[in-house]
C-alpha cells in the first residue's frame, strides 16, 4: 500500500531538518533538493502547491514510488498570507486516493522556539500549530525532538524508522555534515551559578 508521510509541526520547529532526515533513503519520494543546500524556500517543497489545492493530488503521477513524504509548517505562508494548513482536506483526498497517511509531529524547545518566531516572524505563532492537535492526533502521530535528534544522532533516527515502520536510513554518511551544527547553540548562554548548583557541587566533593 502507497504511503504518504506527513511531516508538521509549528514554524521554526524544524521541517527543513527532518526533510532532509527523511529524504535520505532511495525508496522515498521526498524533499531531495534540499540535501544539496542548506535552506530552500517553503514554496519549493515537492508538494506545497497541492497543499493550497488538495485537488491537485488526484493528478499526481503515485507510481513513482511507494513511500512519499511532505513537510507543512502552521502556519505556512501562501503568498504573503499565514495560512493553516488544511490538514482535513489533504488527508481525506490521499485517503480516498488509498493512500496510508501517517503523521509525525516534530517539535522544539518551547522558549527557542517562540523566541525563533518572535526574532524571524515578528510574531509567536505555536498557538495556532497547537490548534490543530487534536485532529492530527487521531492519526496516532510519532512525536519528533528536534534535541533528541542533535543529541543521539543515528542511534534516534532509527529509532524513528522503527516507530513509524517507515523507509529511514540511519546510516548514511550525509547525516554528520547535516548535523554538524546544532541550531540550538546560538540561543544558549552561559548564567551565573545558581544555589541549587552550589548544593550539587557539594554532595559531589566539587569545590
Amino acid at each position: 500500500m502507497k504511503t504518504m508521510l506527513i511531516v508538521t509541526g509549528p514554524r521554526g520547529s524544524g521541517n527543513h531538518l527532518f526533510s532532509k532526515i527523511f529524504a535520505l533513503h532511495d525508496k522515498v519520494y521526498g524533499w531531495d533538493q534540499l540535501l544539496d543546500t542548506y535552506w530552500i524556500a517553503h514554496k519549493d517543497e515537492p508538494f506545497a502547491e497541492y497543499w493550497k489545492n488538495h485537488e491537485l493530488l488526484t493528478t499526481f503521477d503515485w507510481d513513482q514510488s511507494d513511500y512519499y513524504v511532505t513537510s507543512i509548517s502552521c502556519p505556512y505562508h501562501n503568498t504573503a498570507i499565514p495560512t493553516i494548513p488544511n490538514y482535513q482536506q489533504f488527508i481525506a483526498t490521499l485517503q480516498e486516493l488509498k493512500i496510508q497517511v501517517k503523521v509525525a509531529v516534530i517539535g522544539r524547545d518551547q522558549n527557542i522556539l517562540k523566541s525563533q518566531q518572535q526574532r524571524v516572524r515578528n510574531h509567536v505563532t505555536l498557538n495556532d500549530f497547537l490548534q490543530q492537535l487534536d485532529y492530527l492526533n487521531t492519526f496516532d502521530p510519532i512525536y519528533l525532538s528536534q534535541e533528541l535528534l542533535y543529541l543521539y544522532k543515528e542511534h534516534y533516527i532509527a529509532n524513528i524508522a522503527k516507530l513509524l515502520n517507515f523507509p529511514v536510513t540511519a546510516n548514511d554518511s550525509r547525516i554528520a555534515e547535516i548535523l554538524k551544527q546544532d541550531t540550538n547553540s546560538k540561543y544558549i548562554k552561559d548564567i551565573d551559578i545558581q544555589e541549587l548548583d552550589k548544593f550539587i557541587r557539594k554532595i559531589s566533593f566539587i569545590k
